[in-house]
């Protein structure tokens, strides 16, 4: 399908020095995270793969906090696709509802293609990738690993979450550990599972190594 092999071509160009963490192979296991979990849902393929794909053409962490720098982007490129309007507003409202936003946030929009694609990121953010890309966007911000002294924020506002500078250990806390519990499909739960035991063991493994038990 034309339109998707466009979408890749741009993304990757958009994508060229984005972080590690949120560059264009992060947009691709997203993709093919989101294309295994349509494989047991009813769901509108194509926006499917154009969220997938678009998601996170313009991060607001990377855009000084603007949450209308993806969306606006993703609709100004898909309108010179000549991509219906229905599905514009369909890609763009999974965009503007996907994020975790320190996890109250509340959607003002639900689809099954939403609950899929935001499944598919999800997965990213968990597991042994999810551990490297934690690292690596801790150490992009410059944050310590851990301090003992630092105790994670369970009740952070969105905007606190957006702001927050605490060691990066704290982030399995705050989100990566929550999220097997807010998946949407079943396939989406399977993995999370497997992903969320492999974090446990990485946190065992790491606090006896701090401790000099290992």
């Amino acid at each position: 399908m034309q339109i998707i092999n466009n979408t890749i071509l741009f993304v990757k160009n958009q994508l060229t020095h984005a972080e590690g963490g949120h560059d264009w192979f992060h947009i691709e296991r997203v993709y093919k995270n989101a294309l295994l979990i349509a494989e047991e849902e009813e769901c509108d393929l194509t926006v499917v793969k154009l969220a997938a794909l678009l998601h996170d053409i313009a991060d607001s962490k990377f855009h000084g906090g603007d949450e209308m720098v993806g969306p606006k982007t993703a609709r100004t490129f898909l309108e010179s696709q000549n991509v219906s309007e229905d599905i514009i507003l369909h890609v763009i409202a999974i965009i503007e509802n996907i994020s975790f936003k320190g996890g109250n946030f509340e959607k003002k929009f639900n689809s099954k293609e939403l609950e899929i694609v935001q499944d598919a990121d999800r997965l990213d953010a968990i597991g042994a990738i999810g551990i490297a890309r934690t690292f690596n966007y801790g150490g992009f911000k410059n944050r310590p690993l851990y301090n003992p002294n630092i105790q994670p924020n369970l009740n952070m506002s969105k905007e606190e979450y957006k702001n927050s500078e605490s060691p990066t250990l704290n982030h399995f806390y705050e989100k990566l550990l929550l999220l097997k519990d807010k998946m949407n499909t079943e396939t989406g739960k399977k993995i999370a599972q497997k992903r969320h035991d492999f974090m446990v063991t990485f946190l065992s493994q790491f606090y006896a190594e701090w401790d000099g038990e290992v």
